[in-house]
């Protein structure tokens, strides 16, 4: 029976650049490699059967990894991360969908921007995307302000924004850094009111949280808590979770 309550869990899967943030640049190829591992950290999830997430995928990443993508997609939904996660182009707004369209040999719908960069909603309308998922609705100090934004969706120039979750009234985010650092009692509580009040939960995650990160010279706030620890609390949350609504891809809830 199906459950009234949807919960939309996301990756951005992606190469992993985060280290240049802090003035420490690594090869691509190790980039890639620590995103890839971290997919197959959590390929357990990815393969049962009622699990539907949705795929942020930079083009570059899928076109390293063609065949992990194309098999992904079979049962989740692919959808666009740019091209590259360390640089954009206008252009890339398109180019990405074509080329994960060619690899998946599906229609994609939506988009999320590589750090929830701001890009007008016509542009990406015109580009051919249903749905945008790049709005955090919330105030992350040195990252945005984005407290007088809809924490629902809400149509902008003919495309879907879609943000990711917050509690009402207070907008704690919900997100990956809350879920790595907040004690998981509270995390859960927050989300499950959350849940309740609005009938849905946005959540998302990069897989290569769930890789080693112990040896980047990156924040603790960060790498804490990562490698096989993430994967069993991201398994305790995806059992918590499957007791109070239905996995869905994106695509399928904003079609409803």
């Amino acid at each position: 029976m199906q459950s009234d309550k949807k919960i939309l869990l996301t990756l951005d899967v992606e190469e992993f650049d985060l280290p240049a943030e802090y003035g420490i640049n690594i090869p691509v190829e190790e980039q890639l490699t620590v995103g890839f591992k971290g997919l197959k950290a959590l390929e357990p999830f990815l393969t049962k059967e009622g699990n539907h997430f949705t795929l942020f995928t930079t083009a570059y990443f899928a076109e390293n990894f063609p065949a992990d993508i194309k098999k992904l997609s079979d049962d989740h939904e692919i959808a666009s991360h740019t091209y590259y996660h360390s640089r954009f182009e206008l252009k890339h707004l398109v180019e990405s969908k074509k080329k994960l369209e060619s690899i998946t040999r599906e229609k994609l719908y939506g988009i999320r921007m590589p750090r929830m960069k701001n890009i007008p909603a016509g542009l990406i309308s015109e580009a051919g995307y249903f749905y945008d998922s790049s709005i955090n609705p919330t105030w992350i100090p040195g990252r945005y302000n984005n407290r007088s934004v809809p924490r629902k969706p809400f149509i902008e120039n003919d495309l879907m924004r879609l943000p990711v979750s917050v509690t009402p009234h207070l907008r704690i985010p919900l997100f990956w850094l809350a879920f790595k650092n907040m004690p998981y009692s509270l995390f859960l509580r927050l989300v499950l009111r959350t849940l309740q009040r609005d009938r849905y939960i946005l959540l998302y995650f990069h897989p290569w949280e769930f890789t080693d990160l112990s040896s980047y010279k990156i924040p603790t706030y960060i790498k804490r808590g990562s490698n096989q620890k993430l994967v069993e609390k991201f398994a305790r949350l995806i059992r918590d979770l499957s007791n109070e609504g239905e996995f869905v891809r994106i695509k399928d809830f904003v079609k409803d």
